[in-house]
């Protein structure tokens, strides 16, 4: 539940996050490692780096996953890591010892691909390049939604506040930014138009949390904001331990989340946990596996399970990001990089 999740993050060290990803072919320094593994009946232990609001669905896939790897008598353990996904991946980078990574954004994964972390061609690494679920960028609002909010144009209404995190440092942040974005280019509008429109957005959300889970505290505990732009996911949990204070709103266009899940080659086959990491990744595609992500409102990659759970998942336009940029390493460049368009825009109002 969210509030023990909260307890439990601010137990955690602040700013460690774990992360996993998988790798494909061997043309980068990542490959030249051993890759044997740890020997039969030793006792494993993985870290898996993640995205800030993962913790519900990796504590259950965890759970599943060892319990299977325990009937074949194995002895395996999981830790996790969460933060805001740029902030997990820059901590891998620096010397967080994930197994694998699961992070928010294609841009952070391909990073340590940059870093030689991760071999080329990762993401031919697991089905639906590396993809077991995708997910969006929803609403949250108060009871009875008193200020009507129900498309993304009726977000820069007048005195209505948004809480959404930051951009930088956050995958919802850069989701919501860029969904933003493209409604406006989607109903046709112009770049220019769009331009005006995320900036007045800005101008309306009061403070930018570092992460997802921190921008569901401000909204959901705090109660500030009319309206929280967050992950599919984390709306349904919101609401829950709401007992009915909010309610979640689905636009009828929005963009189409790719979190991708890979090995850090580099780090499996140094501590020889290259096998179980990668059972661990393709467990994710098992029926049972996809169980579990639809459980947590996660948008499974197998299309019977996702027809299976059609009424957990409302129908929303999702467009890719290709509306917006020419790709995921694009749109990070063009809007996220230092001086380019999201810090014109907000520190342009500061």
């Amino acid at each position: 539940m969210l509030k023990k999740s909260l307890g439990l993050l601010l137990s955690l060290v602040a700013g460690v996050i774990i992360v996993g990803c998988a790798g494909s072919d061997s043309t980068s320094p990542a490959a030249s490692a051993s890759s044997a593994d740890a020997p039969a009946g030793d006792a494993i232990e993985l870290l898996n780096v993640s995205y800030d609001p993962t913790r519900e669905l990796w504590k259950s896939l965890n759970e599943a996953f060892t319990a299977k790897q325990k009937a074949a008598g194995k002895n395996v353990s999981i830790k996790q890591s969460h933060g805001g996904s740029g902030s997990q991946a820059r901590a891998v980078i620096d010397g967080l010892d994930a197994d694998v990574v699961t992070l928010a954004m294609w841009a952070d994964t391909d990073q340590l691909r940059k870093k030689g972390l991760i071999r080329e061609g990762w993401e031919d690494a697991l089905p639906n390049r590396s993809l077991p679920y995708t997910s969006t960028i929803v609403f949250v609002v108060r009871k009875g939604n008193p200020r009507n909010i129900r498309k993304w144009s009726d977000l820069t209404g007048a005195d209505i506040e948004i809480v959404t995190p930051n951009p930088k440092t956050s995958g919802n942040g850069k989701l919501a930014f860029l969904a933003a974005w493209g409604s406006v280019i989607n109903a046709g509008g112009t770049e220019d138009d769009a331009r005006k429109f995320v900036t007045q957005l800005y101008k309306q959300v009061p403070v930018l949390d570092t992460a997802a889970r921190g921008a569901t505290t401000t909204f959901a505990q705090k109660g500030i904001g009319d309206v929280h732009l967050t992950w599919e996911n984390e709306a349904h949990l919101e609401i829950e331990e709401s007992k009915g204070e909010l309610e979640i709103v689905f636009p009828e266009v929005s963009i189409l989340a790719e979190p991708c899940v890979a090995l850090v080659d580099v780090n499996v086959d140094r501590k020889k946990t290259r096998s179980v990491a990668q059972e661990y990744l393709e467990f994710l595609y098992t029926p049972e596996g996809q169980a579990v992500i639809a459980k947590h409102f996660y948008r499974p990659s197998n299309p019977e399970v996702l027809a299976a759970n059609a009424a957990a998942f409302p129908v929303i336009s999702l467009f890719p990001v290709t509306k917006v940029a020419a790709n995921w390493d694009d749109a990070q460049t063009r809007f996220f990089a230092d001086g380019a368009e999201f810090d014109r825009i907000y520190e342009g109002d500061r």
